[in-house]
């Protein structure tokens, strides 16, 4: 019986979320399995990823096969380096210590690189924002600026228009005719 280390999918359609499991090679995709471990949500920014390390590298060692992409996911999480580690201690390159030494080193660097990329995504997030807000800004000052124009002129005319209703209508003096004014060319 080959047991295999594999996704199980779960979720609605355009939506996965998967289980990491262990199950036997001949069991459907989403049918039975033998044990569960951990879990990879792809649709998350970052994707999310949990997994039981230590029964992960246990499955390895007794020899289940994991596929593609939960050979990938393990080796995000470190089990594959862990069970790498494992099998120089078998063979007598460094003892059991210096093996967890070397994984917590990699696991403590891996996260400072992980948190470090996690704050320069929220940080150009932040600043996409705010630039976002100081171009709303101008937008709304603009708007408010031509309304402000706008009512002036409206007051200003409504103001000249009452300047002419209260004053006294003068007589124009009345033109003569051009005509009349115009020497006769004959």
């Amino acid at each position: 019986m080959s047991v295999r280390i594999r996704l199980q999918r779960f979720g609605k359609k355009g939506a996965p979320f998967y289980h990491i499991v262990v199950a036997d090679g001949r069991a459907p995709r989403d049918g039975k399995f033998i044990e569960k471990l951990g879990t990879y949500n792809p649709m998350t920014e970052p994707a999310k990823i949990e997994l039981d390390v230590d029964k992960a590298v246990k499955w390895l060692r007794n020899g289940a096969q994991p596929t593609d992409t939960a050979r990938n996911l393990m080796s995000v999480k470190g089990a594959m380096l862990k069970h790498h580690l494992l099998r120089g201690v078998d063979k007598g390159a460094f003892s059991v210590e210096e093996a967890e030494k070397r994984f917590q080193a990699w696991v403590a660097e891996k996260e400072a690189k992980i948190n470090k990329a996690n704050q320069e995504r929220l940080s150009k997030l932040e600043a996409g924002r705010n630039s976002r807000i100081e171009e709303e800004k101008k937008v709304r000052e603009a708007i408010a600026a031509k309304v402000a124009e706008k009512k002036a002129a409206a007051l200003a005319a409504q103001q000249a228009a009452q300047a002419e209703a209260a004053a006294p209508a003068e007589e124009a003096p009345a033109a003569e005719p051009e005509a009349a004014e115009a020497p006769a060319e004959a």
